[in-house]
């Protein structure tokens, strides 16, 4: 039985059936949270076999004057775990524009939970998504997502679109949960090779002790403030013991700050809530003298700098970044879910933005 919820026409963003303008930011949240949506339904789509008239994905990108220009599918369980859309002529449409329009948008949808496909896959012994999904979420916890056959494939796809036509393209990359954090770790990762994209992070996950579930906020602060300065410490400790220099110039996390990413946060969801608290406590670290502390202690994590030095290498968390604009939806999650991905393309949602630049 099809969900309302797959149905562009019964749950698309309803707000933009006479007018998209490409330069309104509320307008663009819209369009890229729904380029995320187009790739879950097409995954919806293969895994009940519905195509022709029955497929519901198309209209989640043709509707705005894209095509598919091609499917991002894991080698490991033949899902689709992304796409790239090419924004094409909107002739046929007479209310879109083309000023500001992204010439493509790379797409990357969150986990699935488990659909009518779960048993049948088990029973038949195909790869089944979800466990599939799941094992990428492990890789994200362990900062090791850049060692996934998943991420290769999808920053293969990434850097030959960037590459081929970023001279004279606006490319947006995009992404829910699982989708967010693989979309993250690819615009860092072109930042290194000189190229900047924008990019719309719906409920990025942050990998971090949930500080933030401790109600009294005295105690909440002085707990940040103290881990700050064990991370600090040990930082520094350990680039001592191994004769390390710092060369600012070649310090990626300062080559991140021109990165600004927008980061779509909701404070009642416990994946991405910590985003915010992440933002203020630089902030405050500064006010109260502690500035050159934090700045140590935002890029790195006491997890990875102790692998270190046991000689595990792996990658810093994701939401260490410098700059971003975060988004962060203040209306109440009683007619969604908090870490759902429909809230962001409504038109009614009280969102309180934020521009973060602290290096």
């Amino acid at each position: 039985m099809v969900s309302d919820k797959e149905r562009f026409d019964l749950s698309g963003p309803s707000h933009l059936i006479d007018h998209v303008d490409w330069n309104n930011v509320n307008h663009q949240r819209s369009v890229a949270a729904c380029s995320v949506q187009g790739v879950k339904i097409l995954e919806r789509d293969r895994q009940e076999n519905r195509r022709g008239p029955e497929a519901l994905a198309s209209r989640w990108w043709e509707f705005f004057g894209f095509r598919l220009h091609a499917p991002l599918i894991d080698d490991d369980d033949h899902s689709i775990f992304g796409a790239i859309y090419e924004f094409t002529s909107p002739s046929y449409d007479n209310h879109l524009t083309m000023n500001g329009t992204p010439r493509y948008i790379i797409a990357f949808r969150g986990t699935l939970n488990k659909g009518p496909a779960f048993l049948g896959s088990l029973t038949m012994g195909r790869p089944c998504t979800w466990l599939r999904d799941s094992e990428v979420n492990l890789h994200i916890m362990k900062s090791t997502l850049h060692q996934t056959s998943r991420f290769e494939i999808a920053m293969q796809s990434v850097r030959n679109i960037a590459v081929a036509a970023f001279r004279n393209s606006n490319i947006w990359l995009t992404g829910h949960s699982q989708g967010a954090a693989i979309a993250m770790l690819a615009g860092k990762t072109m930042v290194k090779e000189g190229i900047f994209l924008e990019a719309f992070l719906f409920n990025p996950p942050v990998v971090s002790a949930h500080i933030g579930e401790i109600k009294n906020e005295k105690v909440q602060q002085a707990v940040r403030t103290t881990k700050s300065v064990v991370v600090a410490a040990v930082r520094t400790v350990a680039r001592k013991a191994h004769h390390q220099q710092t060369d600012v110039s070649e310090d990626p996390f300062v080559a991140l700050s021109g990165w600004v990413p927008r980061l779509y946060v909701h404070p009642g969801d416990h994946i991405c809530s910590e985003y915010v608290k992440y933002f203020e406590h630089r902030e405050l670290m500064e006010k109260i003298g502690l500035g050159c502390v934090e700045k140590v202690a935002s890029q790195h994590s006491l997890r990875v700098i102790v692998g270190s030095a046991m000689g595990k290498e792996s990658e810093e968390p994701l939401h260490l970044i410098p700059s971003a604009e975060l988004i962060v939806n203040l209306t109440p999650a009683n007619a969604f879910k908090a870490h759902g991905l429909r809230q962001w393309w409504r038109s009614d949602m009280q969102l309180q933005p934020k521009k973060c630049f602290c290096y």
